[in-house]
């Protein structure tokens, strides 16, 4: 949990510094901007917080070995299917009135143990039924793109293009019982890949402290050492009680499905994350 925090806290930081530098770069243009941009833009904006996600999260693995397959969930049973929270960040800043940059941040991490009841092939090692089994996975993702924003009234629409980075780190380790003995079996792999981005927005301006908004994203690649898709969906309500400082209010949805193919075998994540988040909201 420490380390989860130093880390989340290495990312927080690196967008403040981000944060501060583009402050100092745009604020010249921020006065002669007031006037033509749409109020439900910002300068600069940055979320720091998280979601509280429902998660549905599933390792599996297809090998040559008599064309063996199988899989893990996570979060199989009741007692395991918890909520848990997703560290996420994100900072827009605007380059004149309707262009500009967006990054976004966050990382999965899951880890269980259960008891099987198949046996099942992970990347080309044999696992028992009835073993007991402990599952590790740390997925992270980090987003740029240059976005382009239509409208200067209090409605306005989005579109992005950019690049994604994401990683996967994942494990499964279980320990059986033959003949009196315990046999302990396992594998595991590190692996991430580059992807386009595509982004789309709307933001919509009750009033000075009422805002509103939808994001939405999309990565697909095919081919490489790990293909697949990521989407991600959110709408959510902003609200400032002061000028600079407010709070963030959403619902996301996120679905990963990706495969690492390699000539032993065929690595699958499927994860869906669904629930609400809250952000502290600073604009400038």
């Amino acid at each position: 949990m420490r380390n989860r925090h130093y880390r989340f806290g290495k990312a927080t930081a690196g967008l403040a510094i981000a944060t501060l530098a583009v402050f100092g770069a745009t604020a010249h243009a921020q006065d002669s901007n007031k006037k033509s941009q749409s109020p439900a833009l910002d300068n600069i904006s940055l979320w720091l917080g998280g979601y509280y996600t429902s998660n549905d999260t599933n390792i599996g693995a297809k090998t040559p070995i008599l064309n063996s397959s199988g899989n893990v969930n996570l979060e199989n049973d009741l007692d395991f299917k918890k909520h848990k929270t997703v560290p996420r960040a994100r900072l827009d800043f605007l380059i004149g009135e309707h262009q500009g940059f967006t990054f976004d941040y966050y990382e999965v991490n899951r880890s269980q143990s259960k008891t099987l009841d198949e046996s099942i092939d992970f990347l080309g090692q044999p696992i028992d039924a009835t073993a007991l089994v402990k599952g590790d996975l740390k997925f992270t993702f980090g987003s740029a793109a240059y976005k382009w924003w239509f409208g200067t009234g209090d409605d306005v629409f989005g579109v992005g293009l950019g690049a994604a980075y994401y990683k996967v780190h994942a494990s499964i380790y279980g320990d059986a019982t033959v003949n009196g003995n315990t046999v302990s079996q396992g594998a595991s792999t590190n692996t991430s890949a580059w992807a386009p981005n595509l982004q789309i927005g709307w933001r919509h301006a009750f009033n000075e402290q009422w805002r509103m908004y939808f994001n939405a994203s999309g990565v697909k690649k095919n081919g490489g050492t790990l293909n697949g898709h990521i989407f991600d969906a959110a709408l959510g309500v902003e609200w400032f009680p002061w000028q600079n400082v407010g709070f963030g209010a959403e619902y996301a949805y996120t679905k990963i499905k990706l495969n690492q193919d390699k000539r032993q075998y065929d690595l699958d994540l499927d994860m869906k994350l669904n629930g609400p988040a809250a952000y502290v909201r600073f604009r400038f």
